[in-house]
């Protein structure tokens, strides 16, 4: 009997001692389960919406570039406004070849023709190229009895108007042929007379024309 109770001593397992000794708080260091208001709300500074709409004014500012009736190839293209800009413009160019061409942003012709006048505007300094949107100056446009689009006027100092005619990409050659006639040494006896005779502000009845068509390439 005092076996059996030593036997069933023996095998009861003694408390192992701890090996580290229990970790002490420190009153700096509790993290609260609540966090403050101002940490908890910090990510939401922006309503979500505010955040979507700047978000989509950043990429858009970004992908902007310059439309291609936008793009000059130097200071020897001007664009025109406003039918007083055309006549200053004209007037101030003195015996200076001047290149005006009429062109519309929607047309595909002015479009395809478009690089290949910026190579000659870098070719010929010496020449004044005017840029005039149709829409935007409809009625000096129809009074000049520009029906197709793009069209070209040449004019150089006391002469007025030299040369007009619509032109496309595939007919490029012609302003070149224009060029070459129209840009040789003279002195013009008298001041730039520009459109001559022909009213751009409307006191008369303008020429009775429909719409500008695109030429055909």
């Amino acid at each position: 009997m005092a076996d059996a109770r030593h036997l069933r001593l023996s095998l009861v397992a003694p408390h192992p001692a701890p090996l580290l000794p229990p970790l002490q708080r420190s009153p700096a260091l509790s993290v609260s389960r609540n966090p403050p208001p101002a940490v908890a709300s910090a990510p939401f500074a922006f309503p979500p919406r505010r955040l979507a709409r700047l978000k989509v004014h950043a990429v858009i500012a970004k992908d902007e570039k310059p439309k291609w009736w936008e793009k000059s190839p130097g200071p020897n293209m001007i664009d025109i406004h406003s039918t007083e800009e055309f006549i200053q413009a004209l007037s101030e160019a003195g015996d200076k070849l001047v290149i005006v061409e009429f062109y519309g942003t929607w047309c595909a012709s002015c479009r395809a023709l478009y690089p290949k006048l910026c190579k000659t505007v870098e070719e010929h300094p010496e020449i004044l190229f005017l840029k005039v949107n149709f829409d935007e100056n409809k009625p000096m446009c129809k009074r000049l009895n520009v029906r197709v689009l793009p069209y070209f006027h040449f004019y150089r100092g006391a002469d007025g108007l030299l040369e007009s005619f619509s032109c496309s990409l595939a007919k490029f050659q012609k302003i070149k042929e224009a060029i070459t006639m129209h840009n040789t040494d003279r002195c013009s006896i008298g001041p730039p007379i520009g459109v001559g005779d022909i009213d751009l502000f409307g006191t008369s009845s303008p020429p009775q024309g429909k719409t500008a068509d695109a030429a055909s390439r």
